[in-house]
């Protein structure tokens, strides 16, 4: 699959490049001192930088993007990640603490100057190098800490840099903000959804600010300064991309723009910034459709608690209705923020190209709350058939990121929310956020679950992470922010799926036919309807007395406050490399 990702992204870049290159040899075979002697010669080399663009939240080199990563508690599958429940090994090699990527990036800011070419040439290529290195640290310190900085290739022979001890995350931190910063000055400002671009490189600074001024700012047992600096930096890079760059929210009708933008075949330039493209006809997709239909990818569903998240339609809080934890399918479903019927099936569903009206599919999910998010037309249903491309960078995670930074500073206004958040409830036809009202009275569901939000902008805080939650969900973001807000705990929670009395026949999307059959016993016969049986296909809190779908029950889960929220280095590498230390308690 990773040579899927790099040939869909990377291919599609080179196709414009090879035309005016096939008189030259190949770069791989072009030796140092003769390389980079022609712009198309620095292009090349810097185009190879994409095959290594992972999802910001992976820490493992497995080539998956994020729409099969997110299985934290926004995303639920019928088997559960090592780092949901508390069971991942120190690994012998790899586990995301591989150099290779750097490597080639270092090498290029070490030799790009050969050819003799004049900055006014070499200076975005550079630009681009920088902005790759700066995202490499920011998703190594993201997860490991501290980490050894190189600026520069190492060669085989140089033991020193090989056994270098990690240099101090604020050293790192601070280096990665110098490089960004030279790559938002040098990047050029045309807007371009496959090459980075000056807006690029203020969406990634947003995000890194966003995530290391609050996990500097939750995580004080680790004693770092500069929080505010952080997130002054995040929220000042996203101001600039609200007030200066060529980016809205895209908006089409309340009902179906979410879906459209993460359905199209082509790349949104309104509101993508930066994504992977996919193509049926050159062979190069994805598996999305297939993840979502099958029974052969986990299953995947919302979790409970993220469903409940869901405003209703006119802005109030779904958990303050009474009797909310028992409302079955259709009841819960009913008048709620758009983008929950733009995101799992709900009653009156369709596919993209059908007429059919289609409840949701039990074999497809394990929670009842199946995904269409980036789903497309039936035809692509088959593995490894999905041809939409996929985000990276878009502009809704910018103005998430502007609102909150500026929430966790204590500066954010009405007009921040207004020119932040609302624009997304705007997409949907959903009334916007209030401050003071947020303020007053915080919502305590999720207070319950966020319990180290304190403060005058506690309201607020609380609001952006549910926005947070629900805009970008699929998309990759979930377990790094649980990281940073240190709210690891709740991964130990049982993951829960919808809601039933007992066993039953259920209409689940009120059209007057069974859709549904969970039973006990031998299996009945009624037509055209999916049969779970209880305890065995699936598992409700009190047995046969009914309540939530409970998923892998028997499985234990554990988070280690002391430990879990960084990664440990394997133990290859800290052989190898004696002034290497462990991260604590692993």
């Amino acid at each position: 699959m990773k040579k899927i990702l790099y040939m869909a992204f990377a291919g599609m870049l080179l196709l414009s490049a090879c035309s005016k290159s096939l008189d030259r040899e190949p770069l791989s075979q072009i030796s140092p001192d003769k390389s980079f002697n022609s712009e198309n010669e620095l292009r090349l080399y810097v185009l190879s930088f994409y095959d290594k663009m992972l999802p910001y939240s992976d820490y493992e080199d497995n080539g998956f993007t994020s729409l099969y990563g997110e299985n934290s508690d926004n995303i639920v599958l019928n088997s559960l990640d090592q780092k949901v429940t508390g069971n991942r090994l120190v690994p012998v090699s790899g586990g995301g603490w591989t150099w290779d990527n750097l490597r080639n990036v270092n090498y290029f800011l070490q030799n790009y100057s050969r050819g003799g070419l004049s900055p006014t040439i070499t200076d975005k290529y550079v630009a681009v190098a920088k902005f790759f290195r700066a995202y490499f640290y920011a998703n190594m310190v993201s997860h490991f800490g501290d980490v050894p900085w190189y600026s520069k290739p190492i060669d085989a022979t140089d033991n020193t840099a090989l056994t270098k001890a990690r240099d101090p995350r604020t050293l790192v931190m601070d280096s990665v903000l110098n490089d960004i910063d030279f790559a938002i000055a040098h990047l050029p400002v045309t807007q371009s959804p496959v090459e980075v671009s000056k807006w690029t490189a203020l969406a990634l600074k947003s995000r890194l600010g966003l995530f290391e001024g609050t996990f500097r700012k939750y995580h004080t047992e680790f004693k770092l300064p500069d929080a505010e600096k952080f997130l002054k930096a995040s929220a000042d890079a996203a101001a600039q991309v609200i007030d200066q760059g060529p980016y809205t929210v895209y908006s089409s009708s309340a009902d179906k723009a979410y879906t459209d933008l993460f359905s199209a075949l082509n790349v949104n330039t309104t509101e993508v910034i930066l994504a992977r493209p996919y193509s049926a006809s050159l062979q190069l997709t994805h598996n999305v459709n297939y993840y979502t239909v099958s029974p052969s990818f986990g299953k995947p569903g919302l979790e409970k608690r993220l469903v409940n998240s869901y405003l209703m339609k006119d802005g109030s809080r779904f958990t303050d209705k009474a009797g909310y934890a028992t409302m079955q399918f259709a009841d819960e479903t009913k008048d709620r923020d758009p983008r929950l019927a733009q995101t799992i099936r709900t009653p009156g569903y369709k596919r993209i190209d059908g007429t059919n009206v289609l409840a949701p599919s039990y074999s497809g999910t394990v929670t009842g709350y199946q995904l269409t998010k980036f789903v497309t037309a039936a035809a692509n249903d088959a593995n490894g058939k999905s041809p939409n491309p996929l985000p990276i960078f878009r502009y809704a995670e910018v103005l998430l990121n502007y609102a909150e930074a500026k929430a966790e500073l204590g500066t954010l206004t009405q007009a921040d929310l207004d020119k932040s958040v609302k624009k997304l409830r705007d997409r949907v036809g959903m009334p916007g956020m209030i401050m003071a009202t947020s303020n007053i009275s915080p919502d305590p569901y999720l207070a319950s679950q966020y319990k180290n939000v304190t403060g005058s902008n506690m309201g607020v805080i609380l609001e952006i992470r549910r926005e947070r939650r629900i805009e970008l969900v699929m998309e990759g973001f979930r377990y790094n922010d649980l990281m940073r807000w240190k709210e690891g705990h709740l991964l130990t929670d049982q993951f829960k799926g919808a809601y039933f009395p007992g066993a039953g026949s259920y209409d689940l999307d009120r059209d007057g036919k069974t859709d549904l059959v969970i039973y006990t016993g031998d299996q009945p016969n009624i037509p055209n309807a999916q049969f779970l049986k209880l305890g065995t296909d699936v598992s409700l809190e009190n047995g046969t007395a009914g309540g939530n779908i409970v998923i892998n029950p028997s499985t234990p889960k554990k988070f280690n406050e002391a430990r879990d929220y960084l990664f440990p280095l394997p133990t290859q590498d800290l052989l190898l490399n004696p002034n290497l230390k462990q991260n604590p308690n692993w």
